[in-house]
């Protein structure tokens, strides 16, 4: 073994944890701790905050260990792991150097840590470690599992404890305490010579790492006295000091500017606008409780420490368009009582609210005791509400699952995965028992085995006919029992593809009954209509196996042979690549699989015309895109009707090499229940996909609407009326958006918001802002979207940020997907997540929502969704100026 003798190789306590040739991140690698790790250090500000800097567990881990890192039976290599001092982020050795940000991943970005030999690397490859000293750190996303060992089973033990203790305390965080944290974490990592004082070089680099661009002018302002309300202001000559000093000229402009501030426009001037091209005075914003404004380099060394950064960085962060609604609301004394709140909250949209309600939400954020006691609520305390789940753009009930789930299966949209088993493309990607795990932990509930002969006969699954790899039946099966039911109680369909001979057919059944056993539904649940199809209520915690069905007849060599054959073209596929015997042995179905397909038989999809004898509901058809798109153009109503009462499975085209997916609203429009995408390929249509599973728990059921349930309904997506439903959002502003490229400090983003709508195709549209020229910080913009929606039950609405480029296609920053029915309305913030579905924490938008039908448009849905008042025209509310390059 490669780490057979690594123990000897441990550095002693008194050496470097980082070796000389190991590149460590500049900014990110903390000093070398001593041996009693008394040395203060500023950076475990963050973990004293929260709570942990005391914990021995994250002691340990801010210490660094050794693991070995196992990839395969010869790739063993031992790395170092440190925690960071910011507490979100672990920085890890790497043979080759790379950018810093290639040498750290993220607590908040874990799904799991799993203890022992529990998964798929250290089954395979760790046998020769003990399971107490090896852990796995499974990621969300695309991003591999990391399998590790430990010198000591303590050492184990204290990466797991202290992981656990770091996601369960950031879980916990509220999102102005998320902002606290990250903002300090920049600070922490500008703060070049750790002294725990900003020169104003150092305040520059800060905001270019929180991607902003400001002028110098506005910058030097800031850092010295935060506003520019003292206009006696004195500024030190540049011989006066020993720093980075701007040059003359702009001194003399920043002391000119200082001095009109203190009666002039520019005294409220935010870093928003000093960013903005072609800004001009607009109506000065209501100033501070105290008049005038906090000075931040009071001692005037050019260098901010203790109170100086607080009041800096309070500075930065304030909020005026938050601010200008909490005092339209609150009156000249600058604070809201309940009656003010549940004002507020009416104007919002929610009707339900009452007095006891608004109560309760000071009780819950605000965070001034003494005026918690007299039930009113402070600025502070209203952007802790705003910034909470409950004032998120996504209905807080909705997170639950809250639809009726006791009505027959066809009634639910089922999210569903095709080729599970992939982790990368359908043609030479790896197959692994990961990939049924990551799904599951999405919320998956449809899941794709595609099962051929393998030795010693046991099957195994893989694409066939390509060079992706192989695993066994029966560690999936395994999988699926420890792993299908930790996110959803709901049931599990297991899709299988049979390319095997009667013999591994029986070993496949074997395999389900003995590692599933009570899961596995095995026979009807209603004796009296068994043929219907169950609720999922009724099958929590159990697995369906949707395979074909024997007839009772036989062959003439006794061979039981199925013609209720399933109508996939990825057969088709197989005969033209010469499978014809495969094909022929695949027709032959063994009586012990044959049993187990109870609610979900195969079946071809040979007509939408009614037959003489009506189909039985526990039929399941499986479709490609192209034949689903077909009947949807060409018997629209009549494949909605199926659909009320029958389950169908649509899914990719073979042709998509690449494993690309195809848009899964066209589907849902008809009421296709398991629409089956790629999930290892991120993209727009996982967005989708994702959003849509969003609500009711995320426990991968969701009710269709009444059209699409109704077995005589006349809906058809094609033809679906006028329009009933407006939806506006004004896009007001963006707060702390990421930077995509964290290896040039100049890089800064030009952001523009996308608003899309994905529903019927009459219903699908896309609308966006202007951009904003560098500034990802706190870009403002005051436009308003509106789109005329004529099947809002199905709409998802997507919030797409993007970097505005010129010359090249626009870059992703961020996005969050949702259905238009679980959208609240008033004003809201979006928490923007990644390509991958990671959260962007604490990346947001600042939106107006307003939804109308037509039963409320004009003054009764003036009542009901009022315009937002911020200033329009000015810098708060109007259409960002139009800006070029």
């Amino acid at each position: 073994m490669l780490c057979g003798s690594w123990r000897s190789r441990r550095r002693q306590p008194e050496e470097p944890l980082v070796p000389a040739q190991v590149a460590t991140p500049v900014g990110l690698a903390s000093p070398p701790a001593s041996q009693e790790g008394n040395i203060k250090r500023p950076g475990l500000r963050a973990l004293k905050k929260m709570g942990l800097s005391e914990d021995e567990d994250v002691r340990a881990m801010l210490r660094g260990s050794r693991f070995c890192k196992i990839r395969s039976p010869t790739w063993q290599k031992e790395r170092l792991y440190r925690l960071q001092e910011d507490g979100l982020s672990v920085w890890f050795q790497r043979r080759i150097p790379r950018a810093p940000s290639q040498h750290i991943f993220f607590v908040q970005h874990i799904e799991a840590i799993r203890e022992g030999h529990q998964s798929e690397g250290l089954r395979h490859f760790g046998g020769a470690f003990e399971p107490a000293r090896c852990l796995t750190i499974a990621f969300k996303g695309r991003r591999k599992n990391l399998d590790l060992v430990a010198p000591t089973a303590e050492e184990a033990q204290r990466w797991v404890r202290g992981l656990a203790k770091l996601r369960a305390r950031l879980d916990a965080m509220s999102q102005r305490e998320r902002l606290d944290h990250w903002i300090h974490s920049y600070l922490h990592r500008a703060d070049s010579n750790q002294d725990s004082k900003m020169s104003f070089k150092e305040i520059k680099n800060l905001l270019r790492m929180v991607n902003l661009d400001m002028n110098d002018m506005y910058a030097y302002g800031l850092f010295k006295v935060g506003t520019c309300h003292h206009s006696d202001l004195c500024l030190p000559q540049p011989w006066e000091s020993s720093v980075p000093f701007p040059r003359p000229r702009l001194l003399w402009r920043v002391a000119s500017f200082c001095r009109k501030a203190a009666s002039g426009p520019y005294s409220t001037l935010s870093p928003r606008e000093a960013t903005e091209p072609g800004w001009e005075p607009g109506p000065r914003a209501p100033s501070s409780p105290s008049g005038r404004a906090q000075e931040c380099d009071r001692s005037k060394n050019e260098r901010l420490e203790g109170p100086e950064i607080e009041e800096f960085l309070r500075r930065l962060l304030k909020r005026p368009e938050l601010e200008e609604i909490f005092h339209r609301y609150s009156g000249e004394d600058r604070v809201l009582s309940a009656s003010e709140l549940l004002e507020f909250l009416e104007d919002q949209g929610e009707h339900k609210a009452t007095l006891a309600h608004a109560q309760q939400l000071i009780h819950t954020y605000e965070l001034n005791e003494t005026a918690k006691q007299h039930e009113l609520m402070t600025l502070d305390g209203f952007m802790m509400y705003l910034l909470s789940p409950e004032g998120a753009a996504l209905d807080l009930a909705h997170t639950r699952v809250f639809q009726d789930m006791d009505q027959p299966l066809a009634h639910y949209f089922i999210s569903s995965s095709h080729n599970t088993y992939l982790t990368d493309s359908q043609i030479g990607g790896p197959s692994s028992t990961e990939a049924y795990v990551r799904a599951f932990a999405q919320g998956c509930r449809c899941v794709e085995l595609d099962c051929w002969e393998g030795p010693g006969g046991e099957p195994v699954i893989y694409h066939g006919h390509t060079l992706t790899s192989k695993i066994l039946f029966r560690d999936v099966i395994q999988a699926v029992r420890e792993h299908a039911f930790t996110v959803s109680p709901y049931p599990v369909i297991l899709s299988l593809e049979n390319h095997c001979g009667l013999e591994q057919q029986a070993a496949m059944a074997r395999h389900l009954h003995t590692i599933l056993g009570d899961m596995l539904v095995t026979q009807t649940l209603d004796s009296q209509n068994p043929e219907e199809l169950p609720s999922p209520e009724r099958l929590k915690g159990r697995v369906l196996v949707k395979g074909k069905k024997l007839p009772d007849t036989r062959s003439e060599n006794g061979c039981i042979l199925s013609e209720r054959e399933e109508e996939d073209e990825e057969e088709d596929e197989e005969e033209e690549l010469g499978a014809v015997e495969q094909r022929r042995r695949a027709k032959q179905i063994s009586p012990e699989l044959s049993a187990l397909a109870v609610y979900c038989c195969a079946t071809r999809l040979r007509t939408l015309r009614p037959p003489p004898v009506p189909p039985q509901p526990c039929q399941v058809s499986s479709l490609s895109e192209r034949k689903a798109k077909k009947l949807i153009r060409e018997a629209g109503n009549s494949f909605v009707r199926h659909n009320a009462r029958h389950l169908t499975r649509v899914y990719p085209l073979g042709l998509r090499m690449n494993s690309a997916n195809y848009s899964p609203q066209e589907m849902w429009n008809s009421g296709c229940q398991l629409v089956a995408l790629n999930f290892q390929t991120p993209g727009y249509e996982m967005d989708l996909n994702a959003g849509r599973f969003l609500v009711n728990g995320q426990c991968g059921y969701i009710l269709k609407p009444v059209r699409l349930r109704s077995p005589n309904t006349t809906f058809d997506p094609e033809c679906p009326g006028p329009p009933r439903t407006t939806l506006t959002i004004q896009v007001l502003t963006a707060q702390q958006l990421p930077k995509l490229n964290t290896e040039k400090p100049n890089s800064i983003v030009d952001p523009l918001v996308r608003i899309e709508i994905h529903g019927v195709p009459a219903d699908c549209a896309r609308k966006k802002t202007n951009y904003v020229l560098n500034n990802g910080f706190n870009p403002r913009w005051g436009q308003t979207l509106e789109f005329q929606l004529r099947v809002p039950e199905l709409a998802l609405v997507r919030f797409v940020v993007e970097d505005y480029d010129a010359t090249s296609p626009n870059d992703f920053v961020g996005q969050f997907t949702l259905p238009l029915s679980s959208l609240k309305q008033g004003y809201r913030h979006i928490h923007l997540l990644s390509k991958d579905g990671a959260s962007l924490s604490p990346a947001t938008l600042f939106v107006h929502i307003c939804i109308r039908s037509r039963a409320t448009l004009g003054s009764a849905g003036a009542s009901l969704c009022p315009t937002p008042a911020l200033r329009s025209g000015g810098r708060d509310g109007g259409p960002a100026p139009p800006s070029s390059r």
